[in-house]
């Protein structure tokens, strides 16, 4: 089967600010109250996004969220005009409208897991919202976030679940802690699950919160039509997360037969070789097994340097490009570990260090920004065509970024009525240039109605 890999990349909202919210990610709360620029954000998520097209890649992006989100706010008992809203939050509960206010979901590798058609049993790409119950700030995303993949899949060779139900115990953190290796995009693949711990089973890292429940990936993998020969469960070292491993993406990715990881990624590494190898023989494909020794990139060096928050990329030559932040490239260690990957003779043959420091300042890294979704040429054909990007369609969001976001953002700023209405006036304009129904609760039926 031809099929290629799409990454869709968030764009970063106009509140994009540094509230410090998310637990155990070392880089956001050490950045908590400083001064965000989100209008260098977005063009630095796009510039990344303009260097995987230059390389002939197909590269697609998903639209920001509301934020300050109203309706949840208007949920916990605030009432009247929406700026009065603002200003009674920020009033009696500041901390509240920070949280409403996030521009998380520009991560979207948190936004879903993928399933590809050729894995499932019923032929159809899969894709689950996570339901992120860790952290309240993402757990108000999942309604909005399914809204725009029915947007951007419709049709029936798509298949666009509901989140994971939860009262909090079956926490789903998304792709972040999902991967996939194969012979190559288009064939039967191996799906690999880590989770944090069992919804059931308290035990496990004891500075942060585990967040990814194992009961909540076995639903996904069900919900997807995946047979048991094609998943395997890994547990993620604790001893990572209390490091500030928050999400399996900080230790470890996958792409094609190649599975990159820290050498204290899991709990039981060997074991979960040994099922990857066996299971990937059946599959009819040899797993290439990257470990990245202690001895030479310590956990600490790997987490603050985001070695493994990398896109790992199969390229139109069939070499693989390592995409990192420039934070690995300045840090000695990680530095020298990419220069001997590529000079020896494993699948990384080209690295390339992207400056995202905005983002990075909020703990998310290259891979963070980006949720892959395997495609048959046909299902390629059939998404909604404008949540792919061309040359022409990148040039008009950098001219939408320069006209709407500002380029100084605070915490106390968020108090501001003004910026709900330049945020939800930039959205609506991204409305219509994306050309779906309204995406946005504000735009009633549907978008325009702030114009004039």
């Amino acid at each position: 089967m031809i099929a290629r890999e799409v990454n869709f990349d968030g764009l970063v909202g106009p509140t994009h600010n540094y509230g410090g919210l998310s637990v155990g990610n070392i880089a956001s709360m050490k950045n908590e109250e400083s001064a965000s620029n989100p209008r260098e954000a977005a063009l630095q998520g796009l510039e990344k996004m303009r260097a995987l097209m230059a390389r002939g890649l197909v590269q697609g992006f998903l639209p920001p969220h509301e934020r300050p989100h109203i309706p949840t706010l208007r949920k916990l008992g605030f009432s009247g005009s929406d700026a009065e809203i603002v200003t009674r939050v920020a009033r009696e509960a500041p901390l509240l409208l920070r949280n409403t206010a996030s521009a998380s979901s520009m991560w979207t590798a948190n936004a879903a897991t993928v399933s590809p058609s050729v894995d499932s049993n019923d032929d159809k790409l899969h894709l689950t919202p996570a339901n992120l119950q860790a952290m309240f700030h993402r757990a108000i995303e999942h309604p909005q976030t399914e809204h725009i993949l029915r947007a951007a899949f419709p049709g029936e060779r798509f298949s666009v679940h509901g989140a994971v139900t939860s009262g909090g115990a079956l926490g789903d953190e998304g792709a972040a802690n999902h991967g996939r290796l194969c012979a190559e995009h288009g064939a039967p693949g191996l799906q690999l699950f880590v989770y944090g711990r069992s919804a059931f089973d308290r035990s496990g890292p004891t500075q942060f919160p585990a967040r990814q429940a194992k009961e909540a990936s076995l639903a996904i993998a069900r919900q997807h039509q995946l047979d048991d020969a094609q998943i395997v469960m890994i547990q993620q070292n604790p001893a990572a997360i209390d490091a500030g491993a928050f999400h399996n993406d900080v230790v470890s990715v996958a792409n094609g037969p190649a599975l990159l990881y820290h050498e204290h990624a899991f709990a039981e590494a060997q074991a979960a070789r040994e099922e990857i190898q066996r299971k990937a023989e059946i599959l009819g494909f040899e797993p290439i097994f990257i470990e990245v020794a202690q001895a030479d990139v310590p956990l600490d060096d790997a987490i603050t340097s985001y070695l493994f928050n990398s896109q790992l990329i199969t390229q139109p030559d069939g070499g693989m490009l390592l995409l990192l932040p420039i934070e690995a490239e300045e840090n000695p260690r990680t530095r020298a570990w990419c220069a001997e990957a590529v000079a020896g003779n494993g699948p990384i043959t080209e690295t390339l260090f992207l400056d995202l420091r905005q983002s990075m300042r909020n703990g998310g890294g290259p891979a963070c920004l980006r949720l892959r979704v395997v495609m048959t040429d046909d299902e390629l054909k059939t998404m909604h065509q404008g949540f792919l990007l061309t040359e022409e369609r990148i040039t008009w969001l950098e001219a939408w970024v320069r006209s709407h976001y500002r380029d100084r953002l605070t915490a106390g700023d968020l108090a501001d009525p003004a910026l709900l209405d330049e945020s939800r006036r930039a959205l609506d304009e991204l409305n219509q240039f994306l050309d779906v129904p309204a995406l946005y609760p504000f735009q009633g039926e549907t978008p325009h109605q702030l114009r004039g």
